[in-house]
C-alpha cells in the first residue's frame, strides 16, 4: 500500500473537482448525478463487464470526497453504487448482475438500502424483518427506518433474516425489493436535516418475492452484509471529509480577506491555529480512509473492517470540528445563506451518527482490536 496517490488518481481527483466546481453548492443533484454518470464517475467501482469503470472503493470514495469539497456531495453514491452495487457484483447471480449492474453503473437506475429498524439501530443482530419460504417464493415482513432515497430508487436492498433449517436460529439475508411491489409501502420521515435525499420508513407486509430476489447464498448472509457495510463506512468517511474540506476552504478564504484594524483576521493565531488543526485532522482521517479503501479493494475484509470503522470515526469527528470552526471564523456571516455554512452544522453530525454511532465504533475497536471484554 502506498500513501501517495497515483497519477491516475490525481487526474481523477482534478477532473471530479472541476465538475463539482462547475455545479457548486446550489446545483440540482439530479443534473449533477446525470453529468457525473456520463463521465463514468458514478459506476467507477463496478466491473467493466457491466459498464462500470473497473475500479474500486478507492476511486469511488475519491469521487465523493471531491464532490463534497466542491459543496455538492451526492449521498446516494454511498448507497447505490457503493453498498448495493458492490454486494450484487460480489455475490449476485449472473441474472441479477445483468439486470442491475449496467443501470447502477451508468446512473440510470438507483437502489436504496434498508437495514435500520425502530428497535434495531446499531445492533443489527436484533433485526426482526423476517423472510419465510412459501413454495418457491419468499414472504418478507417487517419495518425499516431512515432509508435514504426510496422515492427515487428503482428497488431497495432489504436486510432480513431467515431461519436456519439446521439450528432454528435466524440469519441475515439480503433481498432485492422493487419499488412497486405489493405490500411494500413507504412513509417520509420529517427531518430537520435539509437534504435533497429524503428519509423514509418502510413497511413490508407479507411482501411476496420470487426465489431470485435473494442475493447470493442463503448461508452466507453475514459475509454478504459486511461486504456492503465496509464500503458504506468508507464512503461515509469520504462524505464527511469532503464536507469538512468545503467548510475549511470557505473559512480560509474569509480569514485571508476579512480585515480588522488593517490586518487580515487569518494573521491572528486564535484564528489561524484552529483552522490549521482542522486541516491536520481532516488529512489524518483521509489517510485512514485511503488505507481502508485499499485493504477492501485488495480483498482483505477483516483488515478493511477495522480500518473502515476507524476512518468513519476519524472523519466524523474531523468534519464536525472543521464545520464548527469555519462557522466561528465567519462569525455572524457563518450563519447566513450567502456562505452556506450554517446548513452544514446539522449535516456534519450525520457522520457521527450514521451509519453507525461513534460509540459503537469505539466498542468495535475496544473489543476487536484491543481484545477488551464486552459489557453487553
Amino acid at each position: 500500500m502506498t500513501a501517495i496517490e497515483t497519477q491516475d488518481h490525481k487526474a481523477l481527483r482534478e477532473a471530479v473537482s472541476a465538475l463539482g466546481k462547475r455545479h457548486g453548492r446550489e446545483t440540482d443533484p439530479t443534473r449533477l448525478w446525470s453529468d457525473a454518470a456520463k463521465l463514468g464517475y458514478i459506476g467507477v467501482n463496478l466491473p467493466e463487464a457491466y459498464g462500470g469503470g473497473g475500479g474500486g472503493i478507492t476511486e469511488l470514495s475519491l469521487v465523493l470526497e471531491e464532490l463534497g469539497t466542491a459543496g455538492c456531495p451526492l449521498l446516494m453514491m454511498i448507497v447505490s453504487p457503493a453498498i448495493c452495487g458492490t454486494v450484487i457484483a460480489r455475490f449476485g447471480t449472473d441474472a441479477q448482475k445483468e439486470a442491475w449492474l449496467p443501470g447502477l453503473a451508468d446512473g440510470t437506475r438507483l437502489m436504496a438500502f434498508g437495514i435500520t429498524e425502530p428497535d434495531a439501530g446499531s445492533n443489527s443482530h436484533r433485526i426482526t424483518t423476517t423472510a419465510r419460504k412459501d413454495g418457491t417464493d419468499w414472504l418478507l415482513t417487517g419495518r425499516k427506518v431512515f432509508v435514504s432515497g426510496v422515492d427515487i430508487a428503482d428497488a431497495t436492498l432489504i436486510v432480513g433474516r431467515t431461519e436456519d433449517a439446521r439450528t432454528g436460529r435466524l440469519k441475515p439475508c439480503l433481498f432485492i425489493v422493487p419499488r412497486d411491489t405489493p405490500g411494500f409501502t413507504r412513509r417520509p420521515i420529517d427531518m430537520e436535516l435539509n437534504a435533497a435525499e429524503k428519509q423514509f420508513e418502510l413497511v413490508l407486509d407479507d411482501v411476496r418475492l420470487p426465489a431470485d430476489a435473494l442475493v447470493g447464498d442463503e448461508d452466507a448472509g453475514l459475509l454478504q452484509l459486511f461486504a456492503g457495510l465496509n464500503p458504506e463506512r468508507i464512503m461515509t468517511a469520504a462524505f464527511a471529509i469532503g464536507m469538512g474540506r468545503h467548510a475549511l476552504a470557505e473559512a480560509i478564504g474569509y480569514a485571508g480577506d476579512r480585515t480588522v484594524w488593517n490586518t487580515p483576521i487569518g494573521a491572528h493565531q486564535a484564528i489561524a491555529h484552529p483552522l490549521a488543526q482542522a486541516h491536520i485532522e481532516l488529512e489524518l482521517a483521509r489517510l485512514m480512509m485511503q488505507k481502508a479503501a485499499v485493504l477492501y479493494d485488495a480483498g482483505d475484509d477483516m483488515g478493511a473492517g477495522e480500518a473502515a470503522n476507524m476512518a468513519k470515526y476519524a472523519a466524523g469527528e474531523a468534519c464536525v470540528k472543521a464545520v464548527d470552526q469555519a462557522v466561528h471564523t465567519l462569525g455572524g456571516n457563518g450563519l447566513t445563506r450567502e456562505y452556506g455554512l450554517a446548513r452544514l452544522i446539522t449535516a456534519a453530525r450525520v457522520a457521527r451518527i450514521a451509519p453507525v454511532s461513534r460509540e459503537m465504533i469505539l466498542n468495535y475497536v475496544s473489543h476487536q482490536t484491543l481484545g477488551l471484554p464486552k459489557s453487553y
